[in-house]
């Protein structure tokens, strides 16, 4: 395996790498990911995640190259989604309210615009919210967990500080997605989008509750305004019967053992730390 350190806004450097790898296969994931982020810095998360899949076909194309490539999009991309449309299908409209959000609509479409215009064969997936071991900060499970990890390590204070507990999101652990991500691509028909997702939803506060129970010390709550989002969607959870019916996936990883899991490795991290 070699490993090559770029930037996809670099197109003369993307241009050397696919015309050495002459990849049959590619799983696009190269962008901003944090809604938070996007909040900050709109304008940089918009020009991130568009131009550098967009350099990305474009240079497959100038090569002669046509791999069948994973568009990665995101559940954001539902974003206002009304009660009595729940459980989600790819089908249900879009309705960003954030930037990230209109970041990935323009990839997933981007990906379907060339496929239909230049038959590549592309596949997309709107995977929502996945968790794991060495998910860095900026999200809210590896927030919870290494704020407890540190307090357990005494280099934090006994207080979690938390933003919006009631909403609700569909967690996968990442290495059912991953799995997905290798089934879309093999199996998935080009042209088409699928929801990944572990089709149930948990609310923040659940996710804290279930840390606390695995934290080795008493752990305090204090809510944090700057942690509250300008919009916020009540719940999210997929209907993946599209991929199912396709591939036969099925998450594996239990929601309880994927915070465990987050737990120990910022607990490991943590340790490792000055």
């Amino acid at each position: 395996m070699r490993l090559f350190l770029g930037d996809l806004a670099d197109r003369e450097w993307l241009r050397q790498v696919l015309a050495e790898v002459r990849p049959d296969h590619v799983y696009h994931l190269a962008a901003q990911a944090a809604v938070p982020a996007a909040w900050a810095s709109p304008g940089t998360t918009l020009t991130n995640n568009i131009l550098g899949q967009l350099n990305l076909i474009e240079v497959l194309l100038e090569l002669g190259l046509a791999p069948r490539l994973l568009v990665i999009g995101s559940a954001d991309e539902y974003g206002l989604v009304q009660p009595h449309e729940l459980p989600i299908r790819e089908t249900n409209p879009l309705r960003p309210n954030n930037p990230y959000a209109v970041s990935k609509i323009a990839q997933d479409y981007l990906g379907y615009q060339y496929f239909l215009s230049h038959h590549l064969p592309i596949v997309r997936v709107r995977p929502f919210n996945h968790i794991g071991p060495r998910q860095g900060p900026g999200f809210v499970v590896p927030d919870f967990a290494k704020q407890i990890a540190e307090a357990e390590a005494g280099k934090h204070p006994p207080v979690l500080r938390v933003g919006n507990l009631t909403a609700r999101r569909d967690f996968s652990d990442v290495r059912d997605i991953v799995h997905a991500y290798v089934l879309a691509l093999e199996r998935g028909e080009p042209g088409e989008v699928y929801n990944l997702g572990s089709e149930q939803s948990h609310s923040i506060r659940e996710v804290l509750d279930t840390l606390l129970a695995l934290s080795r010390v008493p752990v305090g709550v204090e809510p944090d305004p700057s942690r509250l989002r300008p919009s916020e969607v009540p719940e999210l959870v997929s209907d993946c019967s599209r991929f199912r019916a396709r591939t036969g996936w099925r998450p594996t990883y239990r929601f309880e053992d994927s915070l465990r899991d987050v737990l120990n490795y910022w607990r490991e991290r943590v340790a490792r730390e000055p």
